[in-house]
């Protein structure tokens, strides 16, 4: 799924206006009733409900559903912010509807703010995603009572304040909503977590925009949802082997370590890979041998530190860096592997840790290397940035510059393409943040590389596999209970 910008999405509704066609005020009833459906399923009519609107074509929705909302017989109130004399047109037509239905209070002052009890749910349709400065005044009044109430809150489209693809400022005044429920597409500003408490729980509601004019729009950002994942996935001929799937190699663990090895291994058994060998520390023999006995040991002379390369003909894809430590000897073993390798790498936890201390290795990474870094990772390798729309520029810059491919972990992790195109995932829960599961993620990227789907393929499949798993897992375990291991038990399609 796009991920277009604010003029794209103004362009996009004109386009659909204009070919359908549609006029704008049907078009917003549409939308309206979109936002309508979620909410009547996620809050039932016995559920009084507040809105409050500004006067453009958000605080229009807002007011098509108070129409829509007290139809269904919801008890509906509104507010309206008189912040200024100009009201859009399609605003002034949904206030001539909703007079038949019930009458919005005008609130100039904070004084005229209403009661509001705490079973009412207030819907925030203030100000929309066409916001180019940052909002003061009564609105801003608004806002901060609406977020000290502990009433549940929803925003239509995008959070009152927030910006919907460049960085709010510290100071901004923004509603904290429980729910967003966008219009079509996503919004940049949904996927950074430093929106989050800006975001809520979001959702989209389709509203019937033209898709000709999505397919056509080019925009680098993208969301990966559970049909472009199967798009990727290639079914199993019946009359496969396990020479099909591909030979990989994982280079993972030392002593005291070996844990980290042990579940990526495991998770590239599970993601499909047709013979697995890994090379240990000679520490690690039994250790692999009685966890995993599907895998293959090669046990380097080292008896606590891979310091040696095994020869790599015969190898489809190699993954490097769960739990190898940073001895001077591992370091220059991974340079050797730079040097040599001539099928896909993917390289995570230490071996990041040792490409960073090593800068001169960056130019020998290969093309389409992938790179899975965490956040304190990524900035060991890349440098500061100022805030997560920064950071995400940074890493498009080095993905360009090396011709790699970065998975820059966390909610939404962000697939940078060495064009410059960044794939946002979809799945995954706050319960995966334990240790362990980025070497999951490493045994699942190797395994689809050693099946050969090409290294943008299996970064954005095996990103997403990786976070579904773990929402299954979740569901059964809950979150807090949630280890890596966990992930490894429920990977499958």
């Amino acid at each position: 799924m796009k991920i277009l910008n604010v003029s794209q999405i103004r362009e996009l509704d004109a386009y659909t206006i204009k070919h359908e066609p549609v006029s704008s005020l049907d078009l917003m009833e549409r939308a309206s009733n979109a936002f309508a459906g979620w909410f009547t399923n996620q809050f039932v009519n016995t559920r009084p409900v507040h809105i409050f609107c500004g006067k453009g074509n958000n605080g229009g929705d807002g007011l098509a559903i108070a129409r829509i909302l007290s139809i269904k017989s919801y008890d509906v109130r509104v507010t309206i912010i008189d912040y200024t004399s100009n009201a859009s047109e399609d605003f002034q037509s949904n206030l001539l509807r909703l007079k038949d239905h019930l009458q919005p209070i005008h609130l100039q002052s904070m004084e005229d703010f209403p009661g509001i009890p705490a079973n009412v749910v207030c819907i925030d349709a203030l100000l929309g995603s066409g916001l180019s400065r940052p909002v003061e005044g009564i609105l801003a009044e608004v806002i901060i009572k609406l977020n000290g109430l502990p009433n549940k809150l929803v925003s239509i489209d995008i959070a009152s304040g927030l910006y919907a693809d460049q960085p709010n400022q510290k100071e901004d005044i923004i509603i904290e909503p429980d729910f967003t429920v966008a219009f079509q597409v996503p919004k940049l500003a949904f996927m950074l977590p430093q929106n989050a408490k800006f975001t809520g729980d979001w959702h989209l509601v389709n509203i019937g925009l033209s898709q000709e004019y999505i397919e056509k729009t080019e925009t680098p950002y993208h969301y990966t949802e559970k049909s472009d994942a199967e798009t990727i996935i290639r079914p199993r001929d019946k009359f496969s082997h396990k020479g099909t799937f591909g030979h990989a190699l994982l280079i993972a663990g030392s002593y005291g370590k070996m844990g980290a090895a042990v579940l990526s291994g495991k998770a590239c058994l599970r993601s499909g890979v047709g013979l697995l060998t890994m090379h240990l520390p000679s520490c690690g023999n039994d250790i692999i041998q009685i966890s995993i006995p599907e895998a293959m040991a090669l046990t380097d002379s080292d008896a606590k530190f891979i310091t040696e390369l095994p020869d790599l003909e015969t190898y489809s894809a190699i993954g490097i860096g769960p739990g190898i430590g940073q001895n001077i000897m591992t370091a220059k073993m991974l340079e050797t592997l730079l040097e040599t390798a001539k099928v896909s790498v993917i390289l995570d936890a230490d071996a990041l840790n040792l490409l960073s201390q090593n800068r001169a290795l960056y130019d020998k990474l290969p093309e389409n290397t992938i790179l899975t870094p965490h956040p304190k990772e990524f900035q060991r390798l890349a440098g500061d940035s100022i805030n997560e729309y920064d950071r995400l520029e940074i890493g498009r810059d080095f993905a360009l510059k090396y011709k790699v491919i970065i998975c820059l972990k966390g909610a939404n992790t962000a697939v940078i393409l060495p064009n410059g195109d960044v794939h946002f995932n979809s799945t995954g829960n706050p319960g995966m943040a334990t240790g362990g599961t980025g070497d999951v993620l490493t045994g699942i990227i190797t395994s689809l590389l050693a099946q050969k789907y090409s290294p943008a393929e299996a970064a954005i499949l095996g990103v997403y596999q990786h976070g579904s798993a773990g929402d299954r897992a979740a569901e059964k375990k809950g979150q807090s209970a949630l280890i890596a291991s966990d992930v490894v038990d429920y990977l499958g399609w």
